[in-house]
């Protein structure tokens, strides 16, 4: 680099101007306010005038391999934008794309590129390809369909190791031989042989290679790389098919919004009349009262005939017996009156992220067991031996999807969802459990971000009911003494949505995990036990702030922030700590330095002290803060601009 001509005038005669051709920069010494005012002129001309772009047609090289080889000899550290080479491999038309605002540093990539395009040396036909984001195994299959002049659907796996989703038993599937069926221990839904560990493997280990036409592939899938022993023809071809498809897979985050909202209401009001003496009994029975006649001198005395719910009155004249209930109260009559409102609001949010094209499923629930069948076997000597079988079925939150990506960013979803419970009432029936299940299968196409309803349930019924005696119950006036009356209104408001987010790059991800990190940090800020007199201090233990690193004492005394060999919060945040935490933002600094960033930070109201390191020269700067993420995280921020890195330090 040269200085530019409007620079060296804008300079002092006895300040100097140094090129560096190094690094492309210029040494300026003058007074500030003239620096950047000189800053400011040398950036208006510093200006690229142009893109150059070049296209390298490789004649003997692989274009994947030579691109790879050259991007890192021309990434110049600290080097100008104006001096970088973006390079690039077009596996179609086996060329390296060269673009850079500097035509000398295209030539001179182009010159490296020509230099790297040579016919190997060795006659041998054998190659080693390093496979970046696909599976050895699953490519070789796909391979082997290439060679032999047929597609071989099977090895790539599009069907082999995944049962089709609850319902899908109408879409098309290829045909299976004839095996034999395995009992099934309960209507799990999420049993697949793509769960299945031993399936998985029994998948890794096949189809890993092949010999064909004088052509062989073998997949080793500990290093994920593919042995491919060809003529050089026919391995530039094979090498164009790998480069293509090696590549990074798209992932999809479906988040899953499940709304229920019910409502009931219920009344009933009636009148039943109870009648008896010395012998006989007699009366009404109405919403589960209980009457009968006979006696039983030696019962106890219950009250378990009264409606258990609402408002009664009654008209009582001594006790009677009951048979198989015992001594109860002589009603003359009871009036019971009972209203009752009732409703419930469910949200439930599953979020499940898979790779495109590849089924996932998350269960929340519990695995209850159902009774089967009962036997009884004769034990001998008069003796039966009876027992059951059960099967454990799960019961919950169910989510199956399976999404696939289009070129415009679209998502296919194939999703299947359940939410299923036990019904209170039939806990103890003998006759089994009953289960609430609301289920949901279809394929919907949506746009990244884009919520959509799947399906819902919108009910409004409304049912009445009416004991009475007959003939007396229909008297104009007397017949609301000899009936009683039921009403029910109970409204059921149910809706599916869906929403697909595509991660094509890490940053994507990092964004939506950031979001849903902090707001489990939030919820156990949120969730510290309530401080008493009586009682230790105990602090819940919380998830560190996401930009704050974590070093162990070992690793704190030489600053290496190295990942710790215990990661667990329990690690993270021994017993004895109470409500502060260690964190250190400077270290191997001298005396006098360490007292001015200790009265620095004080300054900030921060409890900041100074210690010497141990085993090295130097003091390291520590301060202690409160684990609430809302004091937490400012006085990070206030660490940070003073220019310290703040970190996290555990251990003893």
């Amino acid at each position: 680099a040269a200085a530019p001509p409007p620079a060296r005038p804008m300079i002092s005669p006895d300040n100097p101007i140094t090129a560096n051709p190094g690094n492309n920069t210029l040494v300026i010494t003058d007074y500030a306010d003239n620096l950047e005012r000189i800053a400011r002129v040398i950036a208006s001309v510093d200006t690229p005038a142009g893109m150059d772009t070049d296209v390298v047609k490789l004649q003997q090289g692989i274009a994947v391999d030579v691109a790879a080889m050259v991007a890192p000899l021309l990434d110049a550290q600290g080097a100008e934008p104006s001096q970088k080479v973006v390079v690039m491999a077009d596996p179609r038309s086996n060329s390296v794309l060269l673009r850079s605002s500097s035509p000398g540093r295209t030539r001179l990539a182009r010159q490296l590129v020509e230099k790297l395009d040579r016919a190997q040396d060795e006659s041998g036909n054998l190659h080693v390809v390093y496979l970046r984001n696909a599976q050895a195994n699953q490519l070789a299959g796909v391979l082997r369909g290439v060679v032999a002049g047929q597609s071989d659907t099977a090895a790539m796996g599009s069907n082999e190791g995944i049962t089709p989703l609850p319902g899908d038993a109408n879409r098309s599937t290829p045909a299976q031989p004839s095996q034999p069926q395995q009992a099934k221990t309960g209507g799990n839904a999420l049993e697949s042989q793509r769960l299945d560990p031993s399936r998985r493997d029994a998948i890794d280990a096949g189809s890993t290679g092949f010999s064909q036409n004088g052509i062989s592939v073998q997949a080793d899938v500990a290093t994920n790389t593919l042995l491919i022993s060809a003529p050089e023809p026919v391995y530039r071809n094979l090498r164009r098919v790998i480069d293509q498809l090696d590549q990074r897979r798209a992932q999809v985050l479906v988040e899953s919004l499940i709304v229920e909202v019910n409502q009931t209401d219920a009344a009933e009001l009636g009148v039943q009349w109870m009648l008896g003496n010395g012998r006989t009994f007699g009366g009404t029975h109405f919403g589960g009262a209980t009457g009968g006649s006979g006696l039983n001198t030696g019962a106890r005395t219950t009250l378990d005939v009264l409606p258990k719910d609402g408002l009664k009155i009654g008209v009582i004249d001594g006790t009677i017996n009951l048979p198989g209930v015992g001594q109860i109260l002589n009603m003359k009559a009871l009036a019971n009156a009972l209203q009752s409102k009732g409703g419930a609001n469910i949200l439930s949010t599953p979020n499940l992220m898979t790779l495109d094209n590849e089924a996932a499923s998350i269960m929340v629930g519990q695995t209850v067991p159902f009774v089967s069948g009962r036997y009884v076997t004769d034990g001998g000597g008069g003796s039966n031996n009876p027992f059951q079988t059960i099967v454990r079925e799960d019961v919950g939150l169910k989510l199956r999807v399976r999404p696939q990506i289009s070129e415009g960013g679209t998502v296919k979803l194939d999703i299947y969802q359940e939410v299923s419970s036990i019904d209170a009432q039939s806990a103890n029936s003998t006759a089994g459990i009953i289960t609430n299940k609301r289920a949901l299968d279809t394929s919907v196409l949506l746009d990244d971000g884009q919520i959509m309803v799947l399906g819902g349930l919108l009910e409004d019924s409304v049912s009445h009911g009416r004991d009475a005696v007959p003939g007396l119950g229909r008297l104009p006036v007397l017949g609301a003494l000899f009936r009683s009356d039921t009403r029910k209104r109970a409204k059921t408001n149910l809706m599916v949505f869906l929403r697909p987010h595509v991660v094509r790059d890490p940053a994507a991800g990092q964004r939506l995990t950031r979001d849903r990190y902090d707001y489990m940090r939030n919820a156990q800020a949120g969730a510290q036990p309530v401080q008493s007199w009586a009682l230790p201090a105990l602090s819940a233990p919380q998830l560190p702030p996401q930009d704050l690193s974590v070093l162990g004492e070992g690793n704190a005394r030489d600053g290496q922030g190295q990942p710790l060999q215990n990661t667990s919060l329990a690690a993270l945040y021994p017993a004895g700590d109470g409500d502060a935490q260690l964190v250190q933002f400077a270290q191997g600094l001298d005396p006098a330095r360490a007292s001015q960033g200790v009265a620095q930070v004080r300054a900030l109201g921060l409890q900041a002290y100074a210690e010497a390191t141990p085993g090295e020269s130097g003091q390291r700067l520590r301060v202690r803060l409160p684990r609430d993420p809302a004091k937490l995280d400012p006085a990070l921020q206030q660490l940070r601009g003073l220019g310290y890195t703040p970190e996290l330090v555990i251990g003893p």
